[in-house]
């Protein structure tokens, strides 16, 4: 009875915050201008934007960069290497890796814990029902381990797999120490590659990111395809 009562009061906090916060992007002028200027930013796809718009807050850029990390988890799946090509440009790149990636487990937290606290349906929303129903799969074939090999593959959302994961029986332990392993390879490559990024290069790089992560999503579909299809068969 007392655990019902405390999952139910966690529910009721994380239902009145988003509540809290939707209301303050209809309601308050400022927070939905700012909140459009976010919106239109990652849209871009520009990296040099999200370095201005976080360069623009001087000495509390480190924490708006850090709080746009959380954000961009929640409000899967904006692209989250923009800020840590930013994040390198403006801190230089191993601060900037150590920004990112202790953003990047901030969000993958809350991410984790939203899920668990609200359910399935909740986590459909705020990410979208093919793409956990895609880390499904991995959790069926992978188990605990599909948390580690989902942050060393590129193609895969970071954050439908942390939502995913708080729907599993996981506990946030594991959850956290696989996350900040799997994640640590792909932020220090980032970092290192956005504190170099400039005009064309920046253009090149982006391109091959793009290509490899095409060339690795055409790679696992078909191995997927190719396991399904052999279940078929022995049914």
């Amino acid at each position: 009875m007392e655990q019902k009562k405390k999952s139910w009061m966690k529910k009721i906090i994380v239902i009145v915050v988003i509540i809290a916060a939707v209301a303050s992007y209809y309601l308050i002028p400022s927070v939905k201008t700012m909140m459009n200027k976010v919106f239109q930013m990652f849209a871009s796809g520009d990296f040099t934007v999200v370095k201005e718009f976080v360069a623009s807050y001087g000495a509390y850029a480190a924490l708006i960069s850090f709080l746009l990390m959380i954000f961009q988890s929640l409000a899967a799946p904006l692209p989250a290497f923009l800020i840590t090509f930013a994040n390198a440009n403006l801190f230089g790149w191993w601060q900037g890796a150590i920004l990112s990636w202790t953003s990047a487990m901030a969000g993958a937290a809350v991410c984790f814990f939203v899920a668990r606290i609200l359910g399935r349906d909740a986590a459909e929303k705020l990410t979208s029902k093919a793409g956990l129903a895609q880390i499904d799969t991995f959790f069926e074939k992978y188990g605990k381990n599909t948390i580690l090999i989902c942050r060393l593959l590129p193609f895969v959302s970071f954050d439908i797999v942390s939502y995913a994961a708080g729907l599993t029986s996981m506990s946030f332990g594991s959850f956290f120490i696989a996350t900040g392993i799997g994640q640590l390879p792909a932020t220090i490559v980032y970092s290192y590659v956005g504190g170099m990024l400039t005009g064309g290069a920046k253009l090149f790089v982006t391109g091959l990111m793009i290509l490899f992560a095409l060339s690795a999503f055409v790679v696992m579909a078909r191995k997927i395809y190719v396991e399904s299809q052999k279940k078929k068969g022995k049914n």
